[in-house]
């Protein structure tokens, strides 16, 4: 079974402040893994910045706001790989032809909000739209476009992220905080521990493709920075 389809033979020995939904082997783990993730009350029950982004999710009602565009809370956070800097990533699957009627949303509930933006930006997987402001200090981002949020490469990205650091333990969270906190971002931080060649966003994709025993031989064969460890 793909790596996608079939986190649960990764996570089983998941980091201890990992307290999303686990499940065994010979489960419905393919079926119950994307609408896991679309439950924002695991963030409850995590670390403080965790804690803290779902009052701050709560606060705001945007996730029942953004409901008609099946929202989820995507980027480090959920990962527990965030820095002090990072922002709230939400993604939204926006129909074509809904994008007016989506930007108005935001500015009707969040447009007085400070550094209130929103507009068209282009991406990889088509055109989308992109909204940022800030609350309580604390910035979020909204990204929606005409894909069903589990096919955007931030959910899938989220997916094979996840994997990794539940498959290569502490250290693999080290290192890659390490080179975020150096400048890179998320996905060229895991590409260059990975050793993957080409366009990182692109080249995490790949794993998509591996078996959870395929994904943890390759790991076994990465050297790690001393001080990831």
């Amino acid at each position: 079974m793909l790596l996608g389809q079939q986190l649960a033979y990764v996570i089983l020995n998941c980091l201890g402040l990992d307290t999303r939904p686990h499940f065994v082997l010979g489960s419905l783990a393919a079926m119950n893994l994307h609408s896991s993730w679309k439950d924002p009350r695991y963030l409850a029950a995590g670390n403080r910045r965790q804690r803290r982004a779902y009052a701050v999710l709560q606060e705001l009602g945007i996730l029942t706001t953004l409901g008609p565009f099946d929202p989820v809370v995507a980027g480090t956070i959920p990962l527990a790989i965030d820095l002090p800097s990072s922002d709230i990533d939400i993604i939204c699957e926006v129909p074509l032809g809904n994008s007016v009627a989506f930007e108005q949303l935001l500015r009707t509930h969040y447009g007085h909000l400070p550094a209130f933006r929103a507009g068209q930006v282009a991406s990889a997987t088509g055109p989308a739209l992109v909204s940022s402001f800030r609350y309580l200090e604390i910035e979020i981002e909204v990204f929606g476009q005409a894909l069903p949020t589990e096919q955007q490469y931030a959910f899938r990205h989220l997916i094979i992220e996840y994997a990794v650091l539940c498959a290569g333990g502490p250290a693999w969270r080290t290192a890659v905080r390490r080179l975020k906190a150096q400048g890179l971002k998320t996905e060229p931080a895991f590409a260059a521990l990975l050793q993957l060649p080409g366009n990182p966003y692109e080249a995490l994709l790949t794993l998509e493709n591996l078996t959870p025993a395929e994904l943890a031989a390759r790991l076994a064969q990465v050297t790690l920075p001393a001080n990831s460890r």
